[in-house]
Order: C-alpha cells, then sequence, then structure tokens
C-alpha cells in the first residue's frame, strides 16, 4: 500500500461523513448569505472613517460576524458530533486499523473538520471582498491578512477547546452539549471582563480578553474601544496578542494531538 493512500483514505471518508448532501451546500449558502448580506451595513459602518486600514478593520469586522458564528455551526457539528460518535460507538477502531499513525489519522480527520469549512469559508470572504471593494483591498493586504488572522484566533480557540473535551468525554452527545456550554462561558467571561474594563476604566481586563480574542487589540489599536478605557496599543503591540493567541491554539491543538496518540484508551 503507498504511503499516502491510507491517509487519503481516511481524508476522503471524513469528507465524506462530515459534508454529505446537502450539508456542503447549506454551509455555502449560508457562509455567502451571512457575507453579502451584510455588505450594505459593512459599508455604511464605515462612512466617515478616512483611514483606509481602519475601514477595511470595520468592514472585515462586519463582514465576518454572522458566518464566523455559522463556522462554529460547522465545528461543532464534525468535531464535538461526529468525531464524538466515533469514539463513543467505537467506529474510530476501523480508522485505527490502517498503517498509520494516530496523529496522522487525526491530522485527516481535522482536516476534514476544519479544513474544508475553512478554504469555503475565506474564499467567500475573499470574493466578496474582491467585489465589493477592490481598490482599498489590493493595496492593503498586509492589514486584511492582520485582520482575518485576529479574528479567526478566537474561533481556532475554541475549536481546539472543543476538540480536547470531546477527546476526553467520547461521547458525541455530551460533547456536543459541552462545546456549546463552553462557547456561552467563554462568550460571558469575556462581556464581564469588558464590563469590568469599562466600569473600573483599567485596559487590563481588556488586554485579558486579547489575549483570547486577538481582534479585541485591534480594535483597540485603530480606536474602536470606549473612551474611558486608556489603552492605544501600537500595531506592533496588537500584532503580538495576535501571535500569543496562536501560540496558545498551537499548545492546546498539541496537547489534543498528544492526548489522542498516546492517552487516548478506545
Amino acid at each position: 500500500m503507498k504511503k499516502g493512500k491510507p491517509f487519503l483514505e481516511i481524508f476522503a471518508s471524513a469528507v465524506h461523513e462530515d459534508y454529505r448532501f446537502p450539508i456542503l451546500e447549506l454551509f455555502a449558502f449560508l457562509y455567502a448569505l451571512g457575507t453579502f448580506g451584510f455588505a450594505a451595513t459593512a459599508l455604511i459602518s464605515g462612512t466617515g472613517i478616512t483611514t483606509d486600514e481602519k475601514w477595511i478593520f470595520m468592514l472585515i469586522s462586519t463582514l465576518m460576524g454572522t458566518p464566523l458564528f455559522v463556522f462554529l455551526i460547522s465545528i461543532f457539528k464534525n468535531i464535538a458530533y461526529g468525531l464524538g460518535a466515533d469514539l463513543e460507538k467505537g467506529t474510530i477502531q476501523t480508522l485505527l486499523s490502517y498503517p498509520l499513525k494516530r496523529r496522522n489519522m487525526l491530522t485527516a480527520k481535522l482536516l476534514s473538520a476544519l479544513g474544508v469549512s475553512t478554504l469555503l469559508f475565506f474564499g467567500i470572504q475573499l470574493t466578496a471582498l474582491l467585489v465589493i471593494a477592490p481598490g482599498a483591498i489590493l493595496p492593503n493586504v498586509s492589514a486584511v491578512l492582520l485582520t482575518y488572522i485576529a479574528n479567526f484566533g478566537y474561533v481556532l480557540l475554541l475549536s481546539a477547546i472543543i476538540l480536547l473535551i470531546t477527546l476526553f468525554v467520547k461521547k458525541g452527545g455530551i460533547g456536543l452539549v459541552i462545546g456549546i456550554v463552553a462557547y456561552f462561558a467563554i462568550g460571558i467571561i469575556d462581556q464581564i471582563m469588558l464590563f469590568v474594563s469599562v466600569a473600573t476604566g483599567s485596559s487590563l481586563p481588556f488586554q485579558i480578553v486579547a489575549l483570547l480574542n486577538p481582534a479585541t487589540a485591534l480594535t483597540a489599536y485603530y480606536g474602536f474601544i470606549p473612551l474611558n478605557i486608556n489603552w492605544a496599543p501600537t500595531l506592533l503591540e496588537a500584532a503580538l496578542y495576535v501571535v500569543c493567541n496562536y501560540v496558545i491554539i498551537a499548545v492546546l491543538f498539541s496537547l489534543a494531538y498528544l492526548y489522542f496518540s498516546r492517552r487516548l484508551s478506545i
């Protein structure tokens, strides 16, 4: 058997299970609807902003709102429920019979669960940007990339947490419920920290939130924060928050790989 064939077979099988008709078409429709549906709102919100980079940040942040939530739904379905159900029912043992290391098998599953949906998401988003504002986007590619990377960090962080929870509980339904609870819990904690920051005028809670959601640091950099919060990071400082966030994400995914490869009993 060729070296790459087992990996491709597992990946193809995962894609088939994760995106049975009409799931892929439905997500594509929701991504497009969420992106183009908020295009007018995004353009109106940016009225009066004179800096191209600041306008781009506002435009992308508005366009990503609903599609990012749809992306999270796909993660709940593919990881918390899909992978969790495989672990619960024992069907994962069939995949373990392939001449492939566990970490490579998990990579194939994640490429299906995360990779396909990510490509679909960014494909539609970038197409929308090129249609809506090609003159502003093309000269400011670095600002576009940084904004997307910062906003996507929070989603990847939640994905890593959901993956770890799913591997620990090994049950599809429970993994799905805990994943949803974790999503709302983190959102509530974010709001509490932001409220404390506004109430006290201290930027520390705002900075802690920025480690979990680095788009917050970019929001502060561009000046879209309450006036009583005295925090104005430089672009380099905002980028460092993005880097720290992705380091946390890498650590969480590494823990998931380590647990799946060496500690998970099936």
